[in-house]
């Protein structure tokens, strides 16, 4: 998304509450409203609830505070998690998993446009008054900014990834205003486990969720420190993406592309609290409350759908022919880099420097990596544990107290294959 003199006025437009046009008219309605301050809270990612006018909600309705997901997504899929679907304690309740590509990508999309295109289908057919999404903020595109897509079109807007908080649940108010009964969500797992908390109460005639995975972020202030040390030149890079195949894909302004392997990224010049207690303790990463996720995790180099109940699949059936689906692949073992992992995070969890691969094998090691480690839904077994190893660990050392109420049984079951279980009062 540019940051020239349309941009700029297509924001002064949604502070106005205002239809967003141009001279030509060509560029469609999105709409957001102004949201009041933050109540500031601990472990608070401001998916926007306390913004809005009965903040003493975030009690019942926090992800970070003592979720039940079993009663979630017994709620919103009629079942929780089936013991007999050993992916089911890794990923959440689910129809369908698939690989999926849309045969035309769509230009600036962050991977071929799935979810843009979802956006796009619910408004064309009428199935929602208004998408609530994250577009970019004019002064900084890395900047997430709510807004309402009352418009097809309206959609491109908000295609790529941001960086850092952003008050999504804010304009729900807003949108009732308006008299928008019909809407559709696109959230990340701490967004949309509020929303859930809160369908019933909010009273739309209809809600579609569509969840995208997530599990660490940070400002958009040290996302830039970030990309500061990726280039020489950050301001011009467009595009950035941790893929599958481990490694890390730049796009610049001028059309070049760079690929750096994970092992080669400079992360031991980041500060320690460069990703906030919230993101590393997240137990949510695959959005198990939204009606489909659309990640890349278990792509192999494409986009991983998980159709997770009946409006899951009403949503993907409005893409016909226009996307490419396939059974996901996997391949690789995923217990070794998992208990590598698991060492560092004890190291650095207890305040010791992390032990990295040594310079001269790196460039070995990241070639090795894509070829002979875990590979597809393989990959996406071992992120998970590793963010359930991550969330033991870091609470552990920083919030003991909150074990017992953060941590749900399901998680403890992923790391128990490596030694982490509930001590007294853990559980």
């Amino acid at each position: 998304m540019g940051r020239g003199h349309d941009g700029r006025r297509a924001i002064g437009a949604l502070e106005r509450n205002a239809p967003l046009t141009t001279e030509a008219e060509t560029v469609p309605p999105v709409w957001a409203a102004p949201v009041g301050p933050a109540v500031r809270r601990d472990l608070c990612t401001d998916c926007g609830l306390s913004r809005t006018a009965d903040p003493g909600r975030c009690g019942h309705a926090c992800q970070f505070l003592k979720p039940d997901y079993p009663a979630m997504e017994q709620a919103v899929h009629g079942r929780a998690r089936d013991p007999e679907r050993p992916d089911e304690l890794f990923f959440g309740p689910f129809r369908r998993m698939l690989r999926a590509a849309l045969k035309e990508p769509r230009p600036g999309a962050q991977w071929t446009g799935i979810v843009t295109r979802l956006g796009e289908r619910l408004l064309e057919t009428g199935a929602v008054d208004a998408v609530l999404a994250m577009a970019p903020d004019p002064d900084d595109m890395w900047r997430p900014r709510p807004v309402l897509v009352t418009r097809p079109e309206g959609m491109a807007q908000c295609r790529g990834m941001r960086m850092g908080y952003a008050p999504l649940l804010a304009l729900l108010e807003p949108a009732r205003r308006q008299g928008f009964r019909r809407l559709a969500v696109v959230g990340i797992p701490c967004q949309v486990y509020a929303l859930r908390a809160l369908e019933q109460e909010l009273g739309f005639e209809r809600l579609y969720v569509i969840g995208t995975p997530c599990s660490d972020n940070t400002t958009t202030e040290r996302f830039h420190e970030f990309l500061a040390l990726l280039a020489d030149d950050p301001s011009t890079i467009t595009y950035l993406e941790f893929r599958a195949d481990y490694h890390v894909e730049l796009r610049f302004s001028d059309g070049r592309h760079k690929r750096i392997p994970f092992l080669m990224l400079p992360l031991s010049k980041l500060p320690r609290d460069f990703f906030p207690l919230t993101c590393r303790t997240c137990v949510d990463y695959t959005n198990v409350l939204a009606d489909i996720t659309v990640g890349y995790m278990g792509g192999e180099g494409e986009q991983w759908l998980l159709v997770r109940n009946a409006r899951g699949e009403e949503i993907l059936d409005l893409l016909g022919d226009e996307v490419r689906l396939a059974p996901p692949g996997t391949g690789g073992k995923r217990r070794a880099p998992v208990k590598g992992f698991m060492k560092n995070t004890e190291r650095a969890a207890g305040g010791l420097p992390v032990r990295g691969t040594p310079d001269f094998l790196r460039p070995l090691v990241g070639w090795l990596m894509p070829r002979i480690g875990p590979r597809g839904l393989e990959f996406a077994r071992a992120r998970l544990e590793m963010k359930a190893i991550e969330t033991v660990l870091h609470l552990r050392r920083e919030r003991p107290k909150r074990l017992r109420h953060m941590v749900p049984r399901h998680v403890w079951d992923l790391v128990a294959p490596y030694g982490l279980t509930p001590g007294e009062g853990e559980r």
